[in-house]
């Protein structure tokens, strides 16, 4: 006779298996029968459609008006070029959200991913190829690259660039491949509990790892609207919560935290005042707050951790219910 259970048993065994810097496997166990994918699928979905990474969103080539014009000098055609760069994957700088970067080339050469890598962008494909030129050919052009998620066509970015530019179709999604595998695992006598396989390929902006707990990120906050309608019928329980010295010290004001001016200004403009705002935030959102530099990042952190919180620290649900609502009416 099965043993009575009054909740399903949580797994305990969590493994990163490294295959390459850009390969991992994700294994986790064990899974009560059937628990396995009610997990696993919602996790590959966000992995695909909610992963950060950079991608090329306009061109401007000297010579050049549209796509299907030519450069005189280079062996590509400018669709062929722009495929090319498509195929190119950038890499901004810590807290950088876009970026405009101009190169000049001077023939006879071949043009690789690995020469149009410099102090303002990093560039994760450097054998990736771009484009021939002859002897007498000279190549200008100006690439403006973006920070996003997922893939954005060039008839929504054309209205966002200037004429001279030719909007690219922006494919943001820095993870190349999610795929999982439920294998099945012996606990005590029963072979019918699972374990989740999850395989990750990324293109190098980010590591597989990376992408996973962003994926975790993501997945946590857009179930966090739950949290705000459904436990508001513990009344007692709150109440005792908005007495909380820990609550009083999430509500206090961001000026609190002796941030420099423009740590300060970054939050302000952003129209954040209250410290437990930050510490309901992720790192990653965080990070993108606008011109949020890493110095300023660092030292916001930092500050938190010496007012007793955590960037992105989960909260009791009490808790993080009346911070919410002290917030809200204020």
């Amino acid at each position: 006779m099965d043993k009575i259970k009054t909740s399903p048993l949580l797994p305990q065994e969590f493994e990163v298996e490294q295959i390459s810097d850009t390969e991992a496997n994700i294994i986790v166990f064990p899974f009560e029968p059937g628990f396995a994918v009610s997990l696993a699928h919602p996790l590959r979905r966000f992995l695909l459609s909610s992963s950060v990474g950079y991608a090329p969103v306009a061109i401007k080539i000297e010579g050049a008006r549209h796509e299907f014009d030519s450069v005189r000098g280079m062996l590509e055609d400018i669709s062929d070029f722009i495929i090319n760069m498509k195929a190119i994957r950038f890499k901004l700088g810590e807290g950088v959200t876009n970026a405009e970067i101009n190169y000049s080339f001077t023939g006879p050469c071949e043009i690789k991913g690995s020469d149009l890598a410099n102090d303002e962008v990093e560039v994760v494909t450097p054998n990736s190829f771009l484009a021939t030129l002859n002897e007498d050919a000279t190549l200008n052009f100006s690439i403006k690259v973006y920070q996003g998620i997922g893939y954005v066509p060039s008839e929504d970015i054309r209205d966002e660039v200037d004429d001279e530019y030719i909007a690219l179709d922006a494919y943001f999604t820095p993870v190349r491949k999610a795929t999982y595998e439920i294998e099945n695992v012996l606990v005590e006598d029963n072979p019918n509990f699972e374990k989740v396989v999850l395989n990750i390929v990324t293109d190098g902006q980010i590591s597989p790892v990376d992408a996973f707990k962003n994926s975790l990120e993501v997945m946590y906050a857009q179930l966090a609207v739950f949290n705000s309608e459904i436990s508001i019928k513990a009344p007692v329980a709150i109440e005792r919560v908005d007495e909380s010295p820990e609550l009083k010290k999430l509500v206090s004001n961001i000026e609190d935290l002796g941030l420099s001016a423009r740590s300060f200004n970054c939050l302000d403009r952003s129209s954040i005042k209250y410290i437990g705002e930050i510490v309901l935030m992720s790192q990653n959102d965080l990070k993108n707050v606008k011109n949020l530099g890493k110095k300023s990042f660092d030292e916001i952190v930092e500050k938190i951790e010496e007012y007793g919180f955590n960037v992105g620290e989960n909260l009791t649900d009490e808790l993080a219910n009346a911070l919410k609502k002290k917030i809200e009416a204020e």
